[in-house]
Formats: structure tokens, C-alpha cells, sequence
């Protein structure tokens, strides 16, 4: 708009990219010749800033419902899906939130500078308005419809995920340690959700496999900068190129922890009544063991996405690999 007295007295008009209401003002007081706007279409900005993708890791509400062969249950599948669109609609807001404070890093960094926010594509004012309009979707929804316990979970997510996008994801190691810990939030979320018992082997497993896929992401981070020949610090994290081999390391050793954890629950269920054929469930492990080698041979090859979910979902042979497990986890039961 500061431009206005400026296009008043021009001969002519180009605009480039105009924001909302700039192309009205400017034909009150001249004829546009010129419209250069090579912007995506709102809508799909607007998805792309919500990350509506990163929903499906919201999928992990439903985990304890797959655990304790209760998904076919309908009242239980619709307090699931309530969490699941609580949980998103948070789970946006802290995007949003963390995109706005990542401003200047983004535009830095070698991905995520194409970000709504960082390319300029999504004004700033949108997202000041869109945060608390979420977080207030999700705590409706939270306290309308699902237990008590589930807004706190709520809140303590949104907590930690504040403190994070602060100060945590600064801090070395602690930060993959709060990343995998909001996965394992979501598990207990739809353990709350629906009223369902959560065991020690699905906190156990999804610990150390969280973990790892934390760890994954910042490796696919140095990685990229260190096969630049860059012996700077990572922009906005505590990480030099130099980490990346004890990340893999340490990553790459959660991930086989998380299979032992497994194979240890498959050896304690057989003797159990969740599963009819439970020799059907060996052959989840060597399937996680080749998807964890693979993700991580990838990675250390630097053709990892910089989010290992974005990648599994993208991922052709990942695909796969989860019609396999599903197989097996039927045949298991029935």
C-alpha cells in the first residue's frame, strides 16, 4: 500500500505479486498495465503451512486400538477420530507458531526457505490469526467430546511443543529426545482417547523407534550441509557437521533396540490370547530391520527428505513394507 502515491503519479503500472485488496486499491487510481503473479493458489498455501501431511502421524492415536485388536469397534474408532482431528488442529497451530519463529533460519536454510511464511507466499498476519483460531478448534473439540485427561495431554503437547520450538531444539540431544517424546505423547493420547490400557511394550517400542527417526532427521540435516564441505553450525540447531557419525551411530542403535523390544513381545504373546497365529508376527522384524537399514543407508547417502515421515509416505518401498506388516498382523490374529 506505501506504494500507492508512487503508482498515482506513474505513466504506467506493473505490479508484481500483489497481497490482498492491492489490486483494488490500484484501479481507483490508475489502469494496471501489467500483472506479473507467479504465487501458487491460496488454498494450496494454505495446506502447505498447515502441513495437513503431517496428520498422519497422528495415525499413532489409533495404535493402541491396533494393539489391543479393538479397531473394528465403532464408538472407539470415533473417539479416535476426535483425537485425531484435535491433535492435527494443534499440531497446526505449533507449525504455524514454529514456521513464524524460524523465520529467519528457514529463509537460510536449504529446503525449508520454499515455507510459506519464508517465501512470502502466506502473509504473516494470516498466521497470527489462524494460531489461536486452531488451538481453540482443538481444545473444543478436547473438552466437548473426549475424557478430561485427554485436554491435559492436550495441553502438556502443546507445552512441551512451545518449549521445543523456544528453547529445546537447541539444545543438543535433548531436542531428539523431546521429538521422539511427542510421538510416544500421541500413543498415550489415544490410550486416554479411548479409554484403553497402554502397555510397557508399546511405550517401550515406539521410545526407541521414535528415537531413531528423531535422530534420522537430524542426520539427513548435517548430512546435507557436511556433503557441502559447510564446518559451520547447523543454522538454529546445536549440531556441527562433524556429528553426523555419532548421530548415525546413536540413531541407528535405537531403531535395532526398537526391533528387539518387538521381537520380545512377539516371544511374550505367543504364550498370550491377542493372537491366534502368533508366528505370524516374526515376520514384522526382519521387515523393520530392513526399513530401519534402508532409511539409514539412504540417509547416510544424503537422499533422505529432511522428515523421515514425509519420506515413509513418498516412499514407494516403505509403502510396501507397511501392507506387509498389516498382512502379517492379520494373519497373526484370524
Amino acid at each position: 500500500m506505501a506504494d500507492l502515491a508512487v503508482w498515482k503519479e506513474a505513466s504506467a503500472i506493473h505490479i508484481v505479486n500483489p497481497e490482498l485488496g492491492v489490486l483494488s486499491a490500484v484501479r481507483k487510481i490508475g489502469t494496471v498495465d501489467r500483472i506479473f503473479n507467479d504465487r501458487p493458489p491460496y488454498f494450496r498455501t494454505l495446506i502447505k503451512a498447515l502441513r495437513i501431511h503431517q496428520w498422519a502421524k497422528n495415525v499413532l492415536i489409533f495404535v493402541p486400538l491396533l494393539a489391543s485388536h479393538r479397531i473394528m469397534e465403532l464408538q472407539l474408532l470415533w473417539d479416535g477420530g476426535l483425537a485425531f482431528i484435535a491433535f492435527g488442529t494443534l499440531a497446526s497451530s505449533v507449525y504455524l507458531l514454529n514456521d513464524l519463529l524460524d523465520l529467519a533460519d528457514d529463509r537460510k536454510h536449504h529446503s525449508k526457505f520454499t515455507r510459506p511464511f519464508a517465501a512470502g507466499t502466506l502473509p504473516i498476519l494470516h498466521g497470527l490469526v489462524l494460531i489461536p483460531a486452531l488451538l481453540l478448534c482443538a481444545f473444543v473439540i478436547a473438552l466437548g467430546f473426549l475424557p478430561l485427561q485427554f485436554t491435559g495431554v492436550l495441553v502438556a503437547y502443546y507445552l512441551l511443543t512451545l518449549l521445543y520450538s523456544l528453547w529445546f531444539k537447541h539444545i543438543v540431544m535433548l531436542d531428539v529426545v523431546i521429538l521422539a517424546v511427542l510421538y510416544v505423547i500421541r500413543v498415550v493420547a489415544g490410550a486416554i482417547a479411548t479409554s484403553l490400557t497402554i502397555t510397557f511394550w508399546i511405550l517401550a517400542f515406539c521410545t526407541f523407534i521414535f528415537l531413531s527417526l528423531a535422530f534420522i532427521k537430524r542426520y539427513a540435516e548435517l548430512s546435507n550441509t557436511h556433503h557441502k564441505g559447510n564446518c559451520e553450525k547447523l543454522a538454529g540447531r546445536g549440531y556441527y557437521p562433524a556429528d553426523f557419525e555419532l548421530l548415525a551411530s546413536l540413531g541407528g542403535s535405537a531403531g535395532y533396540t526398537s526391533v528387539l523390544v518387538l521381537a520380545l513381545y512377539i516371544n511374550e504373546a505367543a504364550s498370550g490370547s491377542l493372537y491366534k497365529s502368533p508366528e505370524w508376527m516374526w515376520g514384522v522384524c526382519p521387515l523393520l530391520l530392513f526399513w530401519l537399514s534402508r532409511i539409514w543407508l539412504l540417509a547416510h547417502r544424503g537422499q533422505m527428505h529432511d522428515d523421515p515421515i514425509i519420506f515413509a509416505l513418498r516412499d514407494t518401498v516403505s509403502r510396501w513394507i507397511g501392507l506387509l506388516f498389516i498382512i502379517f498382523f492379520t494373519l497373526a490374529t484370524f
